[in-house]
């Protein structure tokens, strides 16, 4: 049997993931946004350097981020540095290491179904699609 990628087994895929990240995220005061906004905050950076990386990675609107980012630096999950650029609190970073624990079981789980080369290549596939996608989307 041969299966075909189409949008709906991604579509798929992606709702059932985000269904995972709403359990993770369960308990927390932190919608998928602010998740998004203060996971992909690793290091100092600027406020306005952070906002356009998460915008363009999720494709959300600059005012969306902005909303998050305020949000998380108002619970102090993110806090602003002396130098002007932002990073994550310690409870920021604790907060990212539990939601991230919450959810391993079952994606280790979901993900193990498939070699690490079939994974390997379903990250190069998914990654050229979502490119072209990014690129047709910036010019429309």
């Amino acid at each position: 049997m041969t299966t075909t990628l189409t949008p709906k087994i991604i579509g798929q895929a992606e709702k059932h993931h985000t269904v995972v990240l709403a359990r993770a995220l369960g308990g927390t005061t932190l919608d998928e946004k602010q998740w998004i906004t203060l996971s992909q905050l690793a290091a100092p950076t600027t406020p306005e350097a952070h906002t356009t990386r998460i915008a363009a990675l999720t494709q959300w609107d600059r005012a969306a981020v902005e909303i998050a980012l305020g949000k998380l630096l108002a619970s102090g999950y993110v806090h602003e540095v002396p130098s002007g650029d932002i990073e994550p609190t310690e409870s920021g970073r604790a907060l990212v290491a539990t939601v991230r624990a919450a959810s391993v079981d079952t994606i280790t789980r979901a993900y193990s179904v498939a070699s690490p080369e079939d994974l390997a290549t379903t990250a190069r596939v998914l990654e050229a699609i979502t490119t072209r996608l990014a690129a047709d989307l910036s010019h429309s």
